[in-house]
């Protein structure tokens, strides 16, 4: 993920780093949070949210104010360098972290971003296994309009599975995540025709 951002591979300019398009087009962003702002403030008490793949931080920013701690996470060490030093709140932590490798911070809620879409399988399934220790995780994938067959493996890097018209569902094999209870947060249908950006809510336990 390096090479993503040293090559401005997702855009950005004259930006030292950035996510896409899928991190700054309002009408992707604005929806999301206002759908996971209002699960945050839905508990009595602010809880500790564990974003798992945090990237240039332009939607965490937004949701730290909402949360007890907020403890936002990324591979690339010159991004969480950045980040450090762009966005300080006293409730705010960056790390840099390999989260399908390394031991993950406890929290009450993970989130995971457009994250899953660009990791294998075998990655993949290495982070469901920590997901358990999550009360709720909140996932946003990028996947194909109507139906489509799930979990179709990759090469972890920039592209998706939407080009083998396929899309992660942590649910479906290989991974059969365990839950509890899910809840589809929000849609947006993508106005070129390329699929849809799902946001679903999972309690874990």
């Amino acid at each position: 993920m390096d090479q993503v951002y040293a090559m401005k591979l997702w855009g950005g300019g004259n930006a030292d780093f950035y996510s896409g398009v899928g991190s700054h087009h309002p009408e992707i962003v604005n929806p999301y949070i206002a759908v996971v702002k209002s699960f945050l403030t839905s508990f009595k008490s602010p809880i500790v949210v564990c974003d798992l793949g945090c990237g240039d931080f332009n939607v965490g920013k937004e949701l730290v104010k909402y949360t007890k701690k907020y403890i936002a996470m990324d591979i690339v060490s010159d991004l969480i360098a950045h980040n450090q030093e762009k966005f300080k709140q006293e409730n705010l932590e960056f790390h840099c972290l390999d989260i399908a490798a390394d031991d993950l911070p406890h929290g009450d809620c993970a989130v995971l971003r457009q994250v899953l879409q660009h990791l294998s399988n075998a990655e993949i399934t290495r982070i469901v296994h920590k997901l358990v220790d999550y009360k709720y995780v909140v996932i946003t994938e990028h996947i194909p309009e109507g139906d489509f067959i799930p979990n179709k493996d990759i090469i972890s890097g920039q592209g998706i599975r939407l080009k083998k018209q396929s899309g992660v569902d942590v649910l479906a094999p290989p991974f059969n995540c365990k839950i509890k209870d899910e809840k589809q947060l929000l849609s947006v249908v993508l106005n070129d025709g390329k699929g849809v950006i799902v946001t679903t809510l999972y309690t874990i336990f």
